[in-house]
């Protein structure tokens, strides 16, 4: 008798194995049709992407054309900028920072790199890129 049961236990294992193979089988050809389709769109996507972009860079150089020469300016901060200006105009932090309206920490803070200016600061900055020493001076006395 413990061969008979041996055999009906291999035959339904067998069978449950089937069956388990044929879900599975039809499981898996979904998945494969679901990751052709997210491929698809992702194909889409990018090629979205692209068109926006290229329309966006169309309407930037238009606008740029019609756009005065000051809003043309760039205007970023760096650190080698600071230490140029102040470098230029031959000021210590102090009468810097007094021009700006800040004190000489903060101006030796921002020449390392340690903290950015805000964005009052950061206008004052790009105020006083296009004045001279004389100027500079003036506005100190």
């Amino acid at each position: 008798m413990p061969n008979f049961a041996a055999a009906l236990k291999q035959e339904i294992t067998r069978l449950a194995r089937k069956e388990v193979k044929a879900h599975i089988a039809t499981t898996k050809r979904a998945a494969v049709q679901h990751r052709r389709e997210i491929a698809m769109l992702k194909r889409q996507i990018r090629l979205q992407d692209r068109k926006i972009a290229a329309i966006q860079n169309q309407a930037t150089q238009a606008a740029g054309a019609q756009m005065p020469a000051e809003s043309a300016e760039p205007r970023r901060f760096s650190i080698r900028s600071v230490k140029a200006q102040r470098r230029r105009l031959k000021l210590s932090a102090a009468q810097f920072g007094k021009l700006i309206g800040v004190t000489a920490q903060a101006i030796y803070n921002w020449e390392q790199g340690k903290a950015r200016p805000r964005k009052s600061q950061f206008e004052a900055l790009v105020a006083i890129r296009t004045i001279g020493r004389r100027d500079a001076l003036k506005r100190l006395a």
